[in-house]
């Protein structure tokens, strides 16, 4: 049986609560986490250790951490896609997706640092004069924080959610305490394992925690920082922890979200782009079984459009393999756990009870290479939402699985941006139209209420990007529901491990101080 142990104090630790992990396809225990440490020894480690190794490197020399780390994570690649297979329930496509991720995001900042260069100070622009004489001057200039990045991650992204977070907090100079979901944590453990046997960082730049994290929050102090990415529920008590609240620790999320997908009044469903619609709406509702924060929730449609847009998403997600991701021709795998089925069949019928359910099953009939029985499994789910009860019910929260609504709407790009505002914001969006006008104005209206809103038109096909694949480059987070709080978005995201300073007095001793 394979053991996954915490990574503390530079050491794998194998103490605490053993909690099975499972294969959620068959309900067969794949591996053994070893979950509880001691967290006030673990942070003390990160602290001693790994700030002073970490802040004594330059911009440069963090970047060529990350690009090893990159580096490693990819020579390691089947095998970490093989644990995402048999923990999480990914297709191997859906595992590519983490795992590539995961790399690419440590390349994309190890670039970053490498532009950056030999230095470990950042002008914060222009300096200004003060004052009605030229001597007095003044600047804002970003510094490493003496601090840990704790990162507690979702179970859906064991590896990108991880390696997008710790890519800003090393180039930054922070050591991170990664904590994993711990029902899919094989990955992870995997990862982890990788890391540490591969050397690829200083003793106290990384640790790895299973199981509860909440001793860990109280110990963390005002140059410490924690990002969580989950349930709004739990958002909620992380925020109202008491120890962060009095530290005035600095704590991002990334929540629930309702993304939308705005579509012209007037497309040609003959044309390119009505293509490209149909097979971003089937990704995002099937790639990782729809367990993707930017999974696309909500299709606003004009009602000429609807019924042909219904028809054809039935045929395209009613000829979907569904069975065991390990057997190559599976196209839609299980949910990852038990809790998550619960939680998803109980939303499917919450919007059952509201809108018109055209199509799917509470469990596919046929399912491929599973024992009789077993299995996290819910089929593709589309619904219409006509009513003001249907659009209250599928408002009111997000159903974490392969669901989908359609909602008509009357073709007016204002009637869009409040469908869109209704859902209490979005980590991303979509605009699909060749009405420039109409893509234009659809596009302003919705930004408010989205952390990044994708342009599609015809011109698009052959090249564009799937709206649920988060880019390092653009900022990925959103208001409101989707948590308030941003990461990535190329510099933006390191910046949120660093601490800005103004500095001021003669205009020689700043420049010379930023120099």
């Amino acid at each position: 049986m394979i053991t996954i142990q915490s990574y503390v104090n530079g050491e794998f630790a194998s103490g605490g609560e053993q909690v099975p992990l499972l294969n959620p396809a068959t309900e067969e225990t794949v591996a053994v986490a070893c979950c509880g440490v001691d967290a006030a020894a673990a942070l003390r480690f990160a602290r001693e250790r790994g700030i002073p190794a970490l802040q004594s490197l330059t911009f440069a020399q963090r970047a060529e951490l990350l690009a090893r780390m990159a580096a490693v994570i990819h020579e390691h690649r089947d095998a970490l896609i093989d644990a995402s297979v048999s923990n999480n329930g990914a297709t191997r496509s859906g595992a590519k997706f983490d795992i590539d991720g995961a790399s690419g995001a440590l390349a994309a900042y190890a670039e970053i640092g490498k532009q950056l260069g030999e230095r470990g100070i950042l002008c914060d622009g222009e300096g200004v004069g003060l004052g009605r004489g030229a001597r007095l001057f003044g600047a804002h200039a970003w510094f490493s924080r003496p601090g840990v990045a704790v990162f507690i991650n979702a179970f859906n992204f064991p590896a990108w959610g991880f390696a997008e977070k710790a890519a800003a907090a090393i180039l930054a100079g922070m050591p991170v305490i990664s904590k994993p979901a711990t029902a899919t944590a094989l990955t992870a453990g995997r990862l982890a394992e990788i890391l540490v046997q591969s050397a690829v960082l200083p003793p106290g730049a990384f640790s790895q925690v299973l199981g509860p994290v909440t001793e860990l929050l109280n110990l963390l102090g005002p140059q410490d920082q924690v990002a969580f990415t989950g349930s709004s529920e739990t958002a909620a008590k992380i925020r109202g922890n008491q120890n962060l609240v009095r530290n005035a620790v600095r704590v991002n999320i990334e929540a629930d979200s309702l993304n939308a997908a705005v579509v012209d009044p007037l497309l040609d469903v003959s044309s390119p782009l009505y293509q490209v619609l149909l097979r971003d709406l089937v990704r995002e509702m099937t790639e990782k079984t729809g367990q993707k924060c930017t999974a696309t929730r909500r299709v606003l449609v004009a009602e000429p459009l609807l019924e042909k847009l219904v028809e054809d998403l039935k045929d395209r997600i009613g000829s979907l393999k569904v069975g065991n991701p390990a057997n190559a021709v599976v196209e839609l795998g299980p949910l990852a756990t038990a809790d998550q089925r619960r939680d998803v069949v109980a939303g499917i019928e919450r919007l059952k009870s509201s809108c018109q359910h055209v199509h799917g099953e509470a469990r596919p009939g046929e399912l491929v290479d599973v024992p009789v029985g077993k299995g996290f499994f819910v089929g593709p789910h589309l619904f219409v939402a006509r009513a003001e009860k249907a659009l209250s019910a599928v408002h009111a929260g997000e159903v974490f699985g392969p669901v989908c609504t359609l909602i008509p709407y009357d073709g007016n790009a204002a009637s869009a941006g409040r469908l869109v505002a209704s859902g209490g914001g979005c980590l991303v969006s979509e605009v699909y139209a060749d009405d420039r006008g109409f893509m234009q104005q659809a596009a302003t209206l919705i930004a408010p209420y989205c952390g990044r809103v994708v342009l599609v038109d015809s011109k698009s096909e052959g090249f564009t990007l799937p709206p649920g694949m988060v880019l390092p480059q653009l900022v990925h987070g959103g208001p409101g529901r989707a948590g308030g709080g941003e990461e990535l978005g190329g510099m933006r995201g390191l910046q949120h491990y660093l601490h800005r300073t103004a500095f001021q007095g003669s205009r020689a001793a700043v420049e010379r101080l930023l120099s």
